[in-house]
Protein backbone atom coordinates (compact mmCIF):
# COMPACT_ATOMS: atom_id res chain seq x y z
CA UNK A 1 0.00 0.00 0.00
CA UNK A 2 1.07 3.43 -0.62
CA UNK A 3 0.84 6.54 1.11
CA UNK A 4 0.02 9.39 -0.06
CA UNK A 5 1.60 12.48 -1.28
CA UNK A 6 0.79 16.06 0.20
CA UNK A 7 -0.53 16.92 -2.83
CA UNK A 8 -3.30 14.53 -2.42
CA UNK A 9 -4.00 15.19 0.75
CA UNK A 10 -6.44 17.96 0.47
CA UNK A 11 -4.45 20.28 2.80
CA UNK A 12 -3.86 22.75 0.30
CA UNK A 13 -5.59 24.02 -3.05
CA UNK A 14 -5.78 21.87 -5.94
CA UNK A 15 -2.23 21.59 -7.91
CA UNK A 16 -3.99 24.44 -10.90
CA UNK A 17 -4.63 26.42 -8.29
CA UNK A 18 -1.79 26.69 -6.17
CA UNK A 19 -0.37 29.77 -7.77
CA UNK A 20 -3.10 31.85 -6.61
CA UNK A 21 -2.91 34.23 -4.07
CA UNK A 22 -5.46 34.48 -0.99
CA UNK A 23 -9.24 35.76 -1.71
CA UNK A 24 -8.65 35.48 -5.38
CA UNK A 25 -7.99 31.56 -4.99
CA UNK A 26 -11.78 31.61 -2.71
CA UNK A 27 -13.49 33.01 -5.56
CA UNK A 28 -11.55 30.75 -8.41
CA UNK A 29 -12.79 27.59 -6.29
CA UNK A 30 -16.00 29.08 -5.89
CA UNK A 31 -16.58 29.20 -9.69
CA UNK A 32 -15.49 26.12 -9.82
CA UNK A 33 -17.71 24.46 -7.62
CA UNK A 34 -20.83 26.33 -9.33
CA UNK A 35 -19.19 25.16 -12.83
CA UNK A 36 -19.53 21.69 -11.45
CA UNK A 37 -22.99 21.81 -9.94
CA UNK A 38 -24.47 23.22 -13.53
CA UNK A 39 -22.96 20.54 -15.23
CA UNK A 40 -25.18 18.34 -13.24
CA UNK A 41 -27.97 20.43 -13.66
CA UNK A 42 -28.82 22.03 -10.73
CA UNK A 43 -29.50 25.68 -10.39
CA UNK A 44 -26.98 27.66 -8.69
CA UNK A 45 -26.09 31.25 -7.05
CA UNK A 46 -29.98 31.90 -6.41
CA UNK A 47 -29.87 31.08 -2.33
CA UNK A 48 -31.95 28.95 -0.75
CA UNK A 49 -35.26 30.94 -1.97
CA UNK A 50 -37.02 28.99 -4.81
CA UNK A 51 -36.24 31.12 -8.34
CA UNK A 52 -38.77 33.69 -8.93
CA UNK A 53 -40.07 34.41 -5.72
CA UNK A 54 -39.81 37.80 -4.69
CA UNK A 55 -41.41 39.18 -1.15
CA UNK A 56 -43.17 42.10 -0.96
CA UNK A 57 -46.02 43.95 0.68
CA UNK A 58 -49.04 44.78 -0.98
CA UNK A 59 -47.66 48.11 -1.66
CA UNK A 60 -44.84 47.04 -3.21
CA UNK A 61 -42.36 47.35 -0.40
CA UNK A 62 -40.14 45.36 1.56
CA UNK A 63 -41.28 42.18 3.44
CA UNK A 64 -38.61 42.37 5.77
CA UNK A 65 -38.23 45.04 9.03
CA UNK A 66 -34.90 45.89 8.51
CA UNK A 67 -32.53 48.21 10.34
CA UNK A 68 -35.29 51.48 11.22
CA UNK A 69 -38.33 52.02 13.24
CA UNK A 70 -41.10 49.59 11.64
CA UNK A 71 -45.49 49.55 12.01
CA UNK A 72 -44.41 45.27 12.94
CA UNK A 73 -42.00 46.09 15.36
CA UNK A 74 -42.76 45.70 19.06
CA UNK A 75 -45.13 48.88 20.25
CA UNK A 76 -45.29 50.63 23.72
CA UNK A 77 -48.49 49.74 25.29
CA UNK A 78 -49.56 53.49 25.39
CA UNK A 79 -49.07 53.97 21.21
CA UNK A 80 -51.18 50.70 20.76
CA UNK A 81 -54.15 52.08 23.45
CA UNK A 82 -53.96 55.31 21.33
CA UNK A 83 -54.43 53.47 18.44
CA UNK A 84 -57.55 51.01 19.40
CA UNK A 85 -58.79 54.08 20.94
CA UNK A 86 -58.95 56.00 17.33
CA UNK A 87 -60.16 53.06 15.46
CA UNK A 88 -63.35 52.34 17.93
CA UNK A 89 -63.72 56.16 18.22
CA UNK A 90 -63.06 55.82 22.04
CA UNK A 91 -60.72 58.94 22.21
CA UNK A 92 -63.31 61.68 23.53
CA UNK A 93 -64.05 59.06 26.69
CA UNK A 94 -60.35 58.20 27.02
CA UNK A 95 -59.87 62.06 27.08
CA UNK A 96 -62.56 62.59 29.75
CA UNK A 97 -60.91 59.83 31.81
CA UNK A 98 -57.58 61.23 31.53
CA UNK A 99 -58.99 64.74 33.34
CA UNK A 100 -59.92 62.20 36.60
CA UNK A 101 -56.89 60.14 36.21
CA UNK A 102 -53.89 63.04 36.27
CA UNK A 103 -55.33 65.25 37.54
CA UNK A 104 -52.34 66.14 40.03
CA UNK A 105 -50.31 66.12 36.49
CA UNK A 106 -52.35 68.18 34.98
CA UNK A 107 -53.29 71.04 37.20
CA UNK A 108 -49.92 70.24 39.24
CA UNK A 109 -49.87 69.25 43.35
CA UNK A 110 -51.02 72.06 44.95
CA UNK A 111 -54.01 72.65 43.64
CA UNK A 112 -54.82 69.05 43.74
CA UNK A 113 -54.26 68.83 47.04
CA UNK A 114 -57.42 71.24 47.98
CA UNK A 115 -59.51 70.53 44.84
CA UNK A 116 -60.89 67.49 43.11
CA UNK A 117 -62.72 66.81 39.87
CA UNK A 118 -66.20 65.44 40.72
CA UNK A 119 -68.15 65.43 37.33
CA UNK A 120 -67.70 65.86 33.45
CA UNK A 121 -70.49 66.36 31.61
CA UNK A 122 -70.76 68.11 27.74
CA UNK A 123 -67.58 69.86 28.48
CA UNK A 124 -68.33 71.29 32.00
CA UNK A 125 -65.73 69.81 34.79
CA UNK A 126 -67.39 70.63 38.04
CA UNK A 127 -64.72 70.86 40.94
CA UNK A 128 -65.30 70.73 44.59
CA UNK A 129 -62.64 72.91 46.60
CA UNK A 130 -62.18 71.64 50.13
CA UNK A 131 -62.60 75.71 51.24
CA UNK A 132 -64.41 78.67 50.00
CA UNK A 133 -60.87 80.27 50.03
CA UNK A 134 -59.98 77.85 47.43
CA UNK A 135 -63.16 77.86 45.41
CA UNK A 136 -62.43 81.97 45.33
CA UNK A 137 -58.93 81.08 44.11
CA UNK A 138 -59.37 78.84 41.83
CA UNK A 139 -62.17 80.54 40.13
CA UNK A 140 -59.94 83.60 39.81
CA UNK A 141 -56.94 81.12 37.83
CA UNK A 142 -60.17 79.15 35.88
CA UNK A 143 -58.71 80.27 32.32
CA UNK A 144 -55.20 78.98 33.31
CA UNK A 145 -56.49 76.25 34.51
CA UNK A 146 -58.21 75.48 31.22
CA UNK A 147 -55.64 76.22 29.35
CA UNK A 148 -53.65 73.06 31.33
CA UNK A 149 -56.41 70.84 30.80
CA UNK A 150 -56.30 71.20 27.22
CA UNK A 151 -52.67 71.20 26.62
CA UNK A 152 -53.44 67.83 28.73
CA UNK A 153 -55.97 65.97 26.88
CA UNK A 154 -56.47 68.06 24.14
CA UNK A 155 -59.08 71.08 23.26
CA UNK A 156 -62.66 70.76 23.33
CA UNK A 157 -62.61 68.11 26.01
CA UNK A 158 -63.09 70.88 28.72
CA UNK A 159 -64.53 74.09 27.35
CA UNK A 160 -65.66 75.52 31.01
CA UNK A 161 -65.30 74.69 35.11
CA UNK A 162 -68.12 74.61 37.31
CA UNK A 163 -65.78 75.40 40.93
CA UNK A 164 -67.80 74.93 43.98
CA UNK A 165 -66.84 75.01 48.09
CA UNK A 166 -67.76 72.91 50.43
CA UNK A 167 -71.00 71.73 51.14
CA UNK A 168 -73.18 72.84 54.07
CA UNK A 169 -74.86 69.73 56.27
CA UNK A 170 -78.79 69.28 55.24
CA UNK A 171 -81.46 69.66 58.03
CA UNK A 172 -83.46 66.98 55.66
CA UNK A 173 -83.90 63.68 56.99
CA UNK A 174 -86.05 61.05 55.38
CA UNK A 175 -87.84 60.94 52.08
CA UNK A 176 -90.40 63.81 52.70
CA UNK A 177 -90.11 67.44 52.93
CA UNK A 178 -92.54 70.11 54.50
CA UNK A 179 -91.17 73.74 52.61
CA UNK A 180 -89.70 76.32 55.29
CA UNK A 181 -86.81 76.57 57.65
CA UNK A 182 -87.31 73.37 59.29
CA UNK A 183 -85.87 73.29 63.09
CA UNK A 184 -84.77 76.27 62.81
CA UNK A 185 -88.09 78.29 63.40
CA UNK A 186 -88.27 76.29 66.71
CA UNK A 187 -85.25 78.16 68.03
CA UNK A 188 -85.90 80.89 70.69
Amino acid sequence: MTEPDDKDSGAGPPEHLADVPGMDLVRRALEEARGAARSQGKEVGRGRRSPGVRRTTARGGRAWSGPGPDRRDPQPLGTVANELAKTRGWTPRVAEGTVFAQWPTVVGEQIAEHAQPTTLREGVLSVSAESTAWATQLRMVQAQLLAKIATAVGDGVVTSLKITGPVAPSWRKGPLHISGRGPRDTYG
